[in-house]
């Protein structure tokens, strides 16, 4: 529906029919399954529907696993607005699906195709004036896509009141840090704030090896050094997190836990009492990448890749050390280089280099040598609960390692991963 520029939400079915009244919808579409096979109770699936229709609203059915509704309803003399689409969702994508939606939406339910990101982003500039007057606004900014375009639909809404704060941690890929601050501090201006912080990370993890452990004292750290750069601002009532709208429909699914203002936003530290803007909440990933797009963001940021909050801490199994990181920066860049000159960038959800703590036996210069092995993980996912290895092309993977071990003399071999999730998980620590 937002591919033909037409606004939708999504409700569980447990949803009260009030609940959604109270939104005005010009239609609805009942659909889905449970992770079972079995739809919710019919009693309230049956329920809803009724009280839909009863209520003049026009209402399409998708998927078999409903076609016991179509028959009860029509059963009981339903008027003209009940319509069906008996494959499931993913007939939509098959010719004639797409035809089905399209007069439902446009021609049934008279929906105006007028849901444009450039539309979004006009309304959403006058919300966020509207919302925070004069009053100072900040920002964590991690980098990542989400909040980076968060920052910046603020920052087109208020400038310099919004100050934008990003923690260089040393843990960041080969010139990720750099870009980052190149980019926001070009948009920003003074309103943006880079923290060096490589030295306090490393001395925290200095002998460190349980990779929970590692996790927990980065992410204290990281929620300290955003408080201490925020107190330097004064009393700051507003924070920006980049909150998309697949949170938003997890939370009301009760799938997952409801936002709240100690959400993990920038390192954002519980005690901070802060009133939230969630500029991206009602977006999809593709969308907030268009937003992106509209607002000039380099493709580089666009589509950067989900990325661990401990970076690469989390990829270097065993200790780390500055050496460490450098080793599994460079091997992670050529990887990243390769992926790219095959033009697989955009097509493989998340790949990466993994630095393990193995020792192996090498030849270099006819001289044997003991270096590092390499882990290399390609994969592709939906939602990140499962994953699927990639079957890279031969040719990519042969460059990948031929490079590695080439020009990372402290690499000796180059392993592929080919687990899928589950059992193993996308990451390694």
């Amino acid at each position: 529906m937002r591919r033909q520029k037409v606004y939708s939400e999504i409700f569980p079915i447990t949803t009260p029919v009030e609940k959604v009244m109270a939104r005005a919808p010009r239609g609805i579409i009942l659909t889905g399954r449970s992770s079972d096979g079995a739809l919710a109770s019919r009693e309230a699936v049956s329920r809803c529907a009724k009280e839909l229709l009863a209520s003049g609203m026009p209402l399409l059915v998708i998927g078999s696993e409903l076609d016991w509704l179509m028959e009860e309803l029509n059963k009981e003399g339903t008027p003209g607005l009940l319509h069906s689409l008996p494959g499931g969702l993913e007939s939509l994508a098959e010719p004639g699906g797409g035809q089905v939606l399209e007069k439902f939406v446009l021609s049934i339910c008279r929906c105006q195709p007028t849901w444009t990101m450039e539309s979004f982003i006009e309304a959403s500039i006058q919300e966020i004036k509207a919302e925070v007057g004069k009053q100072p606004v900040v920002c964590g900014l991690s980098g990542g896509v989400d909040s980076s375009v968060a920052a910046a639909l603020v920052h087109r809404a208020i400038g310099d009141q919004l100050k934008s704060i990003f923690v260089d941690h040393g843990f960041m890929r080969k010139y990720e840090a750099e870009q980052v601050i190149d980019t926001f501090q070009k948009r920003f201006g003074k309103s943006f704030i880079a923290v060096d912080a490589k030295e306090r990370f490393f001395a925290l993890v200095k002998g460190v090896t349980d990779p929970e452990e590692k996790r927990k004292r980065i992410g204290e750290e990281f929620i300290r050094v955003f408080e201490e750069e925020a107190a330097k601002l004064g009393e700051i009532r507003y924070l920006v997190q980049g909150t998309v709208y697949p949170d938003v429909v997890e939370s009301g699914a009760g799938q997952g836990a409801l936002v709240k203002s100690h959400h993990n936003v920038g390192g954002l530290p519980e005690k901070m009492d802060f009133q939230l803007l969630e500029p991206l909440r009602w977006l999809f990933k593709d969308e907030v990448r268009e937003v992106a797009r509209q607002l000039g963001l380099p493709d580089e940021l666009i589509w950067r890749q989900p990325f661990p909050g401990p970076g690469l801490a989390v990829r270097i199994v065993g200790e780390v050390t500055p050496a460490k990181v450098a080793i599994l920066q460079e091997a992670d860049y050529i990887l990243r280089q390769e992926i790219a000159r095959a033009g697989l960038e955009r097509d493989i959800w998340q790949y990466f280099a993994v630095l393990t703590d193995t020792r192996t036996v090498g030849v270099r210069n006819q001289q044997r040598t003991y270096g590092y092995m390499v882990g290399i993980r390609a994969v592709n996912s939906i939602d990140g609960m499962t994953a699927s290895w990639v079957h890279l092309p031969y040719d990519v993977l042969e460059r990948v390692s031929s490079r590695i071990m080439e020009e990372i003399p402290e690499i000796s071999r180059v392993v592929y991963d080919i687990s899928s999730k589950p059992p193993a998980t996308i990451e390694w620590e």
